[in-house]
Protein backbone atom coordinates (compact mmCIF):
# COMPACT_ATOMS: atom_id res chain seq x y z
CA UNK A 1 0.00 0.00 0.00
CA UNK A 2 1.07 3.76 -0.83
CA UNK A 3 2.35 5.20 1.62
CA UNK A 4 -0.64 8.32 0.85
CA UNK A 5 -3.15 6.09 0.99
CA UNK A 6 -3.24 5.37 4.69
CA UNK A 7 -5.42 8.91 5.42
CA UNK A 8 -8.55 8.00 5.54
CA UNK A 9 -11.54 10.78 4.59
CA UNK A 10 -8.69 12.53 2.06
CA UNK A 11 -9.40 12.72 -1.52
CA UNK A 12 -7.29 11.18 -4.09
CA UNK A 13 -6.59 14.33 -5.45
CA UNK A 14 -5.44 15.92 -2.58
CA UNK A 15 -3.15 13.04 -1.95
CA UNK A 16 -1.39 12.87 -5.01
CA UNK A 17 -0.49 16.61 -4.69
CA UNK A 18 0.46 16.17 -1.20
CA UNK A 19 2.98 13.47 -2.89
CA UNK A 20 4.31 15.30 -5.05
CA UNK A 21 4.65 18.39 -2.80
CA UNK A 22 6.96 15.54 -0.80
CA UNK A 23 9.19 14.98 -3.02
CA UNK A 24 12.72 15.31 -2.35
CA UNK A 25 13.17 16.93 -5.36
CA UNK A 26 10.92 19.40 -4.21
CA UNK A 27 12.82 19.34 -0.85
CA UNK A 28 9.41 18.53 0.67
CA UNK A 29 8.63 17.12 3.65
CA UNK A 30 7.59 13.17 4.35
CA UNK A 31 3.84 12.40 3.89
CA UNK A 32 2.38 13.43 7.08
CA UNK A 33 -1.09 14.87 9.01
CA UNK A 34 0.32 18.40 8.83
CA UNK A 35 1.62 18.43 5.28
CA UNK A 36 -1.95 16.59 3.80
CA UNK A 37 -3.88 19.41 6.25
CA UNK A 38 -1.86 22.35 4.35
CA UNK A 39 -2.92 20.77 0.98
CA UNK A 40 -6.47 20.16 1.81
CA UNK A 41 -6.01 24.23 2.77
CA UNK A 42 -4.62 25.38 -0.25
CA UNK A 43 -6.89 23.88 -2.93
CA UNK A 44 -10.40 22.71 -2.98
CA UNK A 45 -11.26 19.14 -4.20
CA UNK A 46 -11.85 20.75 -8.10
CA UNK A 47 -8.62 22.65 -7.92
CA UNK A 48 -6.38 19.61 -6.64
CA UNK A 49 -8.28 17.77 -9.12
CA UNK A 50 -6.02 20.02 -11.74
CA UNK A 51 -2.90 20.41 -9.76
CA UNK A 52 -2.24 16.63 -9.03
CA UNK A 53 -1.33 16.40 -12.76
CA UNK A 54 1.74 19.16 -12.13
CA UNK A 55 4.58 17.16 -11.34
CA UNK A 56 8.01 18.08 -9.97
CA UNK A 57 9.76 20.42 -12.51
CA UNK A 58 7.12 19.17 -15.00
CA UNK A 59 5.90 22.81 -16.05
CA UNK A 60 2.44 22.29 -18.16
CA UNK A 61 0.35 24.27 -20.59
CA UNK A 62 -2.96 25.48 -19.66
CA UNK A 63 -4.24 23.06 -22.83
CA UNK A 64 -2.03 20.08 -21.44
CA UNK A 65 -4.11 20.60 -17.87
CA UNK A 66 -7.53 20.66 -19.54
CA UNK A 67 -6.64 17.35 -21.85
CA UNK A 68 -5.05 15.61 -18.31
CA UNK A 69 -8.07 16.45 -15.90
CA UNK A 70 -10.60 15.87 -18.32
CA UNK A 71 -12.04 19.55 -18.73
CA UNK A 72 -12.05 22.31 -20.97
CA UNK A 73 -10.25 24.95 -21.67
CA UNK A 74 -12.36 27.89 -20.39
CA UNK A 75 -12.91 24.99 -17.36
CA UNK A 76 -9.42 24.44 -16.06
CA UNK A 77 -8.38 27.85 -17.17
CA UNK A 78 -10.95 29.22 -14.21
CA UNK A 79 -9.14 26.92 -12.07
CA UNK A 80 -5.80 28.04 -12.68
CA UNK A 81 -6.25 31.67 -12.43
CA UNK A 82 -7.50 31.40 -8.96
CA UNK A 83 -4.68 29.07 -8.27
CA UNK A 84 -1.89 30.93 -9.96
CA UNK A 85 -2.94 34.65 -10.29
CA UNK A 86 -5.35 35.00 -7.09
CA UNK A 87 -3.60 32.60 -4.66
CA UNK A 88 -0.49 33.14 -6.27
CA UNK A 89 0.27 28.59 -4.70
CA UNK A 90 1.44 27.84 -8.57
CA UNK A 91 4.29 29.35 -10.59
CA UNK A 92 2.87 31.08 -14.09
CA UNK A 93 5.37 32.34 -16.04
CA UNK A 94 6.26 32.87 -20.29
CA UNK A 95 3.11 34.71 -21.05
CA UNK A 96 5.19 38.23 -19.90
CA UNK A 97 7.79 37.01 -22.45
CA UNK A 98 5.33 36.92 -25.51
CA UNK A 99 5.65 33.02 -25.08
CA UNK A 100 3.10 30.17 -24.01
CA UNK A 101 1.91 30.56 -20.63
CA UNK A 102 3.44 27.45 -18.14
CA UNK A 103 2.11 26.42 -14.82
CA UNK A 104 5.13 25.27 -12.30
CA UNK A 105 4.83 23.64 -8.95
CA UNK A 106 7.04 24.98 -6.55
CA UNK A 107 8.26 23.47 -3.57
CA UNK A 108 6.52 24.09 -0.52
CA UNK A 109 9.39 26.41 0.93
CA UNK A 110 11.35 28.19 -0.53
CA UNK A 111 8.69 29.16 -3.18
CA UNK A 112 5.21 28.14 -2.42
CA UNK A 113 4.69 29.83 1.36
CA UNK A 114 6.21 32.95 0.14
CA UNK A 115 4.70 33.42 -2.85
CA UNK A 116 1.34 33.07 -0.97
CA UNK A 117 2.26 35.68 1.23
CA UNK A 118 3.90 38.19 -0.44
CA UNK A 119 1.71 41.36 0.11
CA UNK A 120 2.75 45.10 -0.12
CA UNK A 121 0.98 45.41 3.30
CA UNK A 122 -0.79 43.26 6.37
CA UNK A 123 -4.11 45.02 5.49
CA UNK A 124 -4.59 42.33 2.85
CA UNK A 125 -4.45 39.67 4.42
CA UNK A 126 -7.85 37.18 4.55
CA UNK A 127 -9.19 34.57 7.39
CA UNK A 128 -7.49 32.04 4.16
CA UNK A 129 -4.07 33.58 4.23
CA UNK A 130 -4.18 33.57 8.87
CA UNK A 131 -5.56 29.78 8.14
CA UNK A 132 -2.46 28.80 5.77
CA UNK A 133 -0.17 30.28 8.18
CA UNK A 134 -0.49 28.72 10.66
CA UNK A 135 -0.68 25.24 9.02
CA UNK A 136 2.62 26.32 7.26
CA UNK A 137 3.90 27.22 10.92
CA UNK A 138 2.67 23.42 12.18
CA UNK A 139 4.29 21.89 8.92
CA UNK A 140 7.50 24.05 9.48
CA UNK A 141 8.27 22.83 13.07
CA UNK A 142 8.31 19.38 12.23
CA UNK A 143 11.72 20.42 11.16
CA UNK A 144 11.54 19.08 8.08
CA UNK A 145 13.66 21.64 6.41
CA UNK A 146 17.16 20.29 7.95
CA UNK A 147 16.92 17.07 6.30
CA UNK A 148 18.29 19.04 3.15
CA UNK A 149 21.32 20.74 5.17
CA UNK A 150 22.41 17.55 7.12
CA UNK A 151 24.26 15.70 5.09
CA UNK A 152 25.92 18.79 2.58
CA UNK A 153 25.31 22.67 3.60
CA UNK A 154 23.58 24.06 0.88
CA UNK A 155 24.89 27.89 2.18
CA UNK A 156 21.80 29.45 0.00
CA UNK A 157 21.51 32.80 2.15
CA UNK A 158 24.07 35.21 3.39
CA UNK A 159 24.12 37.63 6.37
CA UNK A 160 25.84 40.79 5.88
CA UNK A 161 27.52 42.87 8.78
CA UNK A 162 25.86 45.73 10.38
CA UNK A 163 27.22 48.82 8.58
CA UNK A 164 28.49 50.28 12.26
CA UNK A 165 30.09 47.25 12.96
CA UNK A 166 32.81 47.34 9.58
CA UNK A 167 32.72 50.90 8.90
CA UNK A 168 36.81 51.11 9.95
CA UNK A 169 37.58 48.82 8.00
CA UNK A 170 39.17 49.47 4.78
CA UNK A 171 39.77 45.55 4.09
CA UNK A 172 35.86 45.12 3.17
CA UNK A 173 34.61 44.05 0.20
CA UNK A 174 31.81 45.75 -1.67
CA UNK A 175 29.90 42.26 -0.83
CA UNK A 176 29.81 42.77 2.68
CA UNK A 177 28.77 46.71 2.47
CA UNK A 178 24.76 46.67 1.65
CA UNK A 179 25.16 49.98 0.48
CA UNK A 180 27.61 48.94 -2.30
CA UNK A 181 25.74 46.26 -3.08
CA UNK A 182 22.60 48.35 -3.72
CA UNK A 183 24.02 51.00 -5.84
CA UNK A 184 24.06 48.60 -8.88
CA UNK A 185 20.14 48.59 -9.16
CA UNK A 186 17.75 50.90 -10.08
CA UNK A 187 14.67 49.36 -9.26
CA UNK A 188 13.74 47.97 -5.70
CA UNK A 189 10.20 46.61 -4.38
CA UNK A 190 9.76 46.04 -0.43
CA UNK A 191 6.73 44.18 0.62
CA UNK A 192 5.79 42.30 4.06
CA UNK A 193 7.93 39.57 5.41
CA UNK A 194 6.35 36.64 5.45
CA UNK A 195 7.90 34.95 8.42
CA UNK A 196 6.94 37.96 10.88
CA UNK A 197 3.84 37.76 8.97
CA UNK A 198 3.17 34.29 9.70
CA UNK A 199 4.46 34.59 13.36
CA UNK A 200 2.26 37.43 13.62
CA UNK A 201 -0.96 35.12 12.15
CA UNK A 202 -0.55 32.59 14.81
CA UNK A 203 -0.05 35.38 18.09
CA UNK A 204 3.80 34.83 18.38
CA UNK A 205 4.56 38.16 16.79
CA UNK A 206 7.84 40.07 17.95
CA UNK A 207 6.77 43.49 17.07
CA UNK A 208 9.58 44.23 15.05
CA UNK A 209 8.97 45.81 11.64
CA UNK A 210 6.80 44.08 8.75
CA UNK A 211 7.45 45.44 5.87
CA UNK A 212 11.22 44.55 5.30
CA UNK A 213 11.15 41.91 2.17
CA UNK A 214 13.60 43.83 -1.11
CA UNK A 215 12.80 42.27 -4.03
CA UNK A 216 15.98 43.98 -6.10
CA UNK A 217 16.11 44.17 -10.03
CA UNK A 218 14.28 42.79 -12.81
CA UNK A 219 11.79 41.07 -10.70
CA UNK A 220 10.76 44.42 -8.55
CA UNK A 221 8.37 45.75 -11.34
CA UNK A 222 6.45 42.61 -11.48
CA UNK A 223 5.48 42.42 -8.18
CA UNK A 224 4.74 45.93 -7.83
CA UNK A 225 2.51 45.79 -11.22
CA UNK A 226 0.58 42.63 -9.40
CA UNK A 227 0.09 45.09 -6.07
CA UNK A 228 1.87 42.93 -4.12
CA UNK A 229 4.85 45.06 -3.34
CA UNK A 230 5.73 48.53 -2.89
CA UNK A 231 7.92 50.84 -5.34
CA UNK A 232 10.95 52.11 -3.62
CA UNK A 233 13.91 53.97 -4.11
CA UNK A 234 17.54 53.11 -2.81
CA UNK A 235 17.47 55.47 -0.42
CA UNK A 236 13.95 54.33 0.82
CA UNK A 237 15.58 50.82 0.95
CA UNK A 238 18.64 51.90 3.30
CA UNK A 239 16.28 53.79 5.79
CA UNK A 240 14.27 50.66 5.99
CA UNK A 241 17.00 48.31 6.94
CA UNK A 242 18.74 50.93 8.63
CA UNK A 243 15.80 50.99 11.17
CA UNK A 244 15.06 47.55 10.82
CA UNK A 245 18.87 47.30 12.66
CA UNK A 246 18.28 49.55 15.35
CA UNK A 247 15.64 46.70 16.31
CA UNK A 248 17.48 43.90 16.50
CA UNK A 249 17.05 43.13 13.05
CA UNK A 250 19.83 41.44 10.46
CA UNK A 251 20.21 42.00 7.15
CA UNK A 252 19.84 38.97 5.00
CA UNK A 253 20.98 38.50 0.97
CA UNK A 254 20.93 35.15 -1.46
CA UNK A 255 24.15 34.05 -1.45
CA UNK A 256 25.33 34.98 -4.96
CA UNK A 257 26.39 37.65 -7.18
CA UNK A 258 22.92 38.21 -9.23
CA UNK A 259 24.66 40.90 -11.81
CA UNK A 260 21.92 42.47 -13.93
CA UNK A 261 19.27 39.64 -12.84
CA UNK A 262 19.08 41.17 -8.90
CA UNK A 263 19.05 39.59 -5.55
CA UNK A 264 16.50 39.63 -3.01
CA UNK A 265 16.60 40.62 0.69
CA UNK A 266 14.99 41.21 4.17
CA UNK A 267 15.94 41.99 7.82
CA UNK A 268 15.51 39.11 9.81
CA UNK A 269 14.87 38.33 14.01
CA UNK A 270 16.48 35.45 15.43
CA UNK A 271 13.01 34.28 17.03
CA UNK A 272 10.87 34.51 13.27
CA UNK A 273 13.15 34.06 10.22
CA UNK A 274 13.17 30.82 8.62
CA UNK A 275 16.34 30.80 7.86
CA UNK A 276 17.48 31.91 11.29
CA UNK A 277 14.98 29.15 12.55
CA UNK A 278 17.06 26.17 11.44
CA UNK A 279 19.89 27.47 13.14
CA UNK A 280 18.03 28.41 16.60
CA UNK A 281 15.76 25.82 16.87
CA UNK A 282 17.07 22.89 15.18
CA UNK A 283 20.71 23.33 14.86
CA UNK A 284 21.20 23.03 11.56
CA UNK A 285 22.70 26.37 9.91
CA UNK A 286 23.66 24.60 6.38
CA UNK A 287 20.94 26.84 4.94
CA UNK A 288 23.36 29.74 5.73
CA UNK A 289 26.79 30.21 4.52
CA UNK A 290 29.71 30.55 6.99
CA UNK A 291 30.24 34.15 8.38
CA UNK A 292 32.67 36.84 6.79
CA UNK A 293 32.81 38.39 9.95
CA UNK A 294 33.08 36.84 13.08
CA UNK A 295 33.87 38.95 16.71
CA UNK A 296 36.39 39.24 18.73
CA UNK A 297 36.11 39.68 22.09
CA UNK A 298 39.08 42.28 23.68
CA UNK A 299 41.04 42.11 26.92
CA UNK A 300 39.11 45.28 28.18
CA UNK A 301 35.71 43.67 28.16
CA UNK A 302 33.80 44.34 31.23
CA UNK A 303 31.10 41.54 30.94
CA UNK A 304 28.45 43.56 30.44
CA UNK A 305 26.81 41.04 28.76
CA UNK A 306 24.75 43.69 26.37
CA UNK A 307 26.41 41.61 23.48
CA UNK A 308 25.04 38.33 24.88
CA UNK A 309 21.07 39.95 25.17
CA UNK A 310 21.80 41.64 21.60
CA UNK A 311 22.79 38.42 19.67
CA UNK A 312 19.62 37.26 17.44
CA UNK A 313 21.57 33.60 17.27
CA UNK A 314 22.29 33.09 20.95
CA UNK A 315 26.28 32.77 19.80
CA UNK A 316 27.15 34.44 22.93
CA UNK A 317 26.89 32.97 26.39
CA UNK A 318 27.39 34.94 29.45
CA UNK A 319 27.04 34.73 32.95
CA UNK A 320 25.03 37.21 34.64
CA UNK A 321 27.48 39.21 37.43
CA UNK A 322 30.74 37.18 36.33
CA UNK A 323 33.76 39.03 35.15
CA UNK A 324 34.52 36.62 32.27
CA UNK A 325 33.96 37.75 29.01
CA UNK A 326 30.90 35.63 27.11
CA UNK A 327 32.03 32.70 25.34
CA UNK A 328 31.41 32.71 21.17
CA UNK A 329 29.79 30.10 19.77
CA UNK A 330 31.11 29.58 16.49
CA UNK A 331 28.81 27.31 15.28
CA UNK A 332 25.81 29.87 15.72
CA UNK A 333 27.48 32.92 14.45
CA UNK A 334 26.22 34.36 11.18
CA UNK A 335 28.76 37.16 11.63
CA UNK A 336 26.06 40.67 11.89
CA UNK A 337 28.09 42.41 14.34
CA UNK A 338 25.09 43.53 16.56
CA UNK A 339 27.06 42.31 19.21
CA UNK A 340 30.25 44.65 18.36
CA UNK A 341 27.55 48.05 18.04
CA UNK A 342 25.99 47.01 21.16
CA UNK A 343 29.41 46.88 22.75
CA UNK A 344 29.57 49.96 25.19
CA UNK A 345 32.82 50.03 25.78
CA UNK A 346 34.23 49.30 22.32
CA UNK A 347 35.58 45.88 23.34
CA UNK A 348 33.99 43.71 20.17
CA UNK A 349 35.52 44.42 17.12
CA UNK A 350 34.79 42.29 13.83
CA UNK A 351 37.16 40.24 12.52
CA UNK A 352 37.27 39.18 8.58
CA UNK A 353 37.48 35.54 7.84
CA UNK A 354 39.72 35.67 4.96
CA UNK A 355 39.12 32.16 3.74
CA UNK A 356 34.94 32.65 3.17
CA UNK A 357 34.96 33.29 -0.32
CA UNK A 358 33.03 36.10 -1.62
CA UNK A 359 29.01 35.00 -3.55
CA UNK A 360 29.87 33.76 -6.75
CA UNK A 361 28.38 35.17 -9.70
CA UNK A 362 25.04 33.43 -10.59
CA UNK A 363 25.97 32.09 -13.81
CA UNK A 364 28.86 30.26 -12.31
CA UNK A 365 26.99 29.48 -9.23
CA UNK A 366 23.53 27.97 -10.59
CA UNK A 367 25.58 24.48 -12.06
CA UNK A 368 27.24 24.30 -8.76
CA UNK A 369 24.17 24.84 -6.51
CA UNK A 370 22.43 22.34 -8.41
CA UNK A 371 24.72 19.82 -7.74
CA UNK A 372 24.59 20.73 -4.37
CA UNK A 373 21.53 20.28 -4.02
CA UNK A 374 20.10 17.01 -6.16
CA UNK A 375 22.92 15.21 -4.15
CA UNK A 376 21.07 16.23 -0.99
CA UNK A 377 17.64 15.46 -2.32
CA UNK A 378 19.12 12.07 -3.39
CA UNK A 379 20.08 11.58 -0.16
CA UNK A 380 17.07 11.78 1.34
CA UNK A 381 14.80 10.13 -1.05
CA UNK A 382 17.98 7.10 -0.25
CA UNK A 383 17.14 7.53 3.52
CA UNK A 384 12.94 7.55 2.87
CA UNK A 385 13.44 4.69 0.88
CA UNK A 386 15.15 2.73 3.51
CA UNK A 387 13.21 3.84 5.79
CA UNK A 388 9.90 2.24 4.87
Amino acid sequence: MREVDVYQGVSRAHTEVARHYSSPFLMGPPVCDELMALVEHMYTEEQADVVRHLKPWRPRTLRSLARASGRSVEEAGAVMKEIAHEKFLVLAYGKDWGARELFLLLPIVPGTFESALIRASADSVTPWHRRFAELFEELFETGFTTDYVKARPLDAVRYLPVGESISDDSRALPSDRLGEMLERYDRFAVGVCQCRLTKQLVGDGCGRALETCTTIGRLAPYLIEQGRAKSASLSDVLEIKAAAEKEGSVTWMMNFDGGGLGNASCSCCGCCCGALRTISEFNTPGFVAPPRYVPRIGADCNACLKCVKACPMKALEGVEDSKTAPRHLRERCIGCGLCAVSCGTGSITMEAVPEVPEPRRFAFELPRSIARDLSNMLKVRALRKSAG
